[in-house]
């Protein structure tokens, strides 16, 4: 199989496992009332994805590099469509938790082995643009799913569940059959059997996963409260709310595809997140101070494509200096993402409670952290990655 054709299968995988999570979303609020949930319940239905992801990554990205790309992929497709299978045959909540889950676990199979699998198969001139790629694929996957979700939820609440299990399942099966090992995974094995988790403290390394982090936590205060914002100041509806979010998932979607390769080429990626941050934490505070629809709509569109950009372009730097070590950076990489998303909702959900505008002055602050510690960072070289 071509490496073009390798990368489209790779982007296929990821689309359909992030539109197999999105499909889900519009029948939650159902699956909750038949089953007498409490918000706190689907709340820790919710953190329980995240915590298994958190916990299995460091190891997931280890095997990615030890047992192969392609192995850890078609596995974790696999769980992936039992862990749907087994929600939409779950009547009890303890189903529920336990397919939660294993869903995180899937995805921490899954994203380290494709972005290593991306990195073994593009050069240093096409990674860019690949990860940007990746990253699309993921923000249309989500974006994509919840509409497919509530369609076919018309067929029956569970029927999303159902659907979501095929597709992984032959995606699996497609994975299976059609990708080759990379020959670069084959240098990895004997870095993985050395590498250990104090890698994380390398220079080349440490400051990008602090990146990851606080770009992650901060995102995570920002949109999990941004409906209850908009809510309570101003009164928006679902449909309101809908029309923010898809408009800007859309945009960065566009932006990743159309923008990220030509922008790490003229900047390189430190100065790209640098100026992610810079943009995102301005429109952040300027969405504290503005009161019309459209303005919101416009701050709340760039600041999406702010952080839509920054995440390809830490993936990027990573994968160009991680030399044989792609699966063990890549595992490490959804790690601080998953501290991220389980913090960031916390943080913001009690500044809520004290004042509307806290989770997004707590943002902007968290950005501004971020853009300190890009000035103690270097941008990646080819001699980094022969340094390796």
């Amino acid at each position: 199989m071509s490496k073009n054709m390798s990368l489209v299968l790779l982007l296929t995988n990821l689309f359909i496992a992030f539109l197999g999570i999105g499909l889900v979303i519009p029948v939650l609020p159902t699956i909750m009332n038949e089953l007498n949930l409490s918000g706190k319940m689907v709340g820790y239905l919710v953190s329980a994805f995240a915590i298994s992801q958190l916990l299995v990554s460091p190891l997931s990205g280890k095997w990615v590099d030890q047992y192969g790309r392609k192995t850890m992929i078609v596995i974790g497709l696999l769980i992936f469509s039992f862990s749907e299978l087994l929600f939409g045959l779950g009547k009890t909540v303890e189903i529920l938790f336990i397919s939660r889950l294993l869903g995180g676990v899937s995805a921490a199979f899954i994203m380290p082995a494709v972005t290593a699998f991306i990195a073994d198969i593009t050069t240093m001139e096409m990674r860019s643009r690949a990860m940007g790629y990746m990253s699309a694929a993921i923000s249309t996957g989500f974006i994509i799913g919840p509409g497919i979700g509530g369609f076919l939820a018309e067929l029956g609440t569970r029927v999303p569940f159902f659907a979501a299990a095929v597709v992984a399942l032959i995606s699996a099966l497609a994975s299976l059959i059609f990708l080759k090992e990379p020959e670069r995974y084959k240098s990895a094995v004997i870095e993985a059997k050395t590498s250990g988790l104090g890698r994380i403290f390398n220079p080349l390394y440490f400051v990008a996963f602090l990146i990851i982090f606080i770009a992650q936590f901060g995102l995570a205060a920002f949109d999990s409260l941004f409906s209850l914002f908009v809510d309570h100041k101003f009164g928006f509806t679902p449909k309101d709310i809908a029309i923010i979010i898809t408009g800007g998932g859309l945009v960065g979607a566009l932006a990743q595809v159309f923008l990220f390769g030509r922008l790490t080429q003229k900047f390189g990626e430190v100065k790209l997140i640098r100026y992610s941050f810079i943009f995102s934490a301005i429109l952040v505070v300027v969405t504290t101070m503005v009161n019309s629809y459209f303005n919101i709509l416009l701050a709340t569109i760039f600041i999406f494509v702010g952080f839509d950009l920054m995440r390809p372009a830490v993936t990027s730097y990573l994968s160009k200096v991680a030399g044989n070590e792609q699966g063990f950076v890549s595992g490490m990489n959804s790690m601080f993402t998953s501290f991220g998303n389980m913090f960031g909702p916390i943080v913001g959900g009690i500044l809520f409670d004290i004042n509307l505008d806290y989770p997004f002055y707590f943002t902007a602050l968290a950005l501004i952290v971020g853009i300190g510690l890009t000035y103690f960072w270097k941008q990646p070289t080819y001699q980094d990655e022969i340094n390796r």
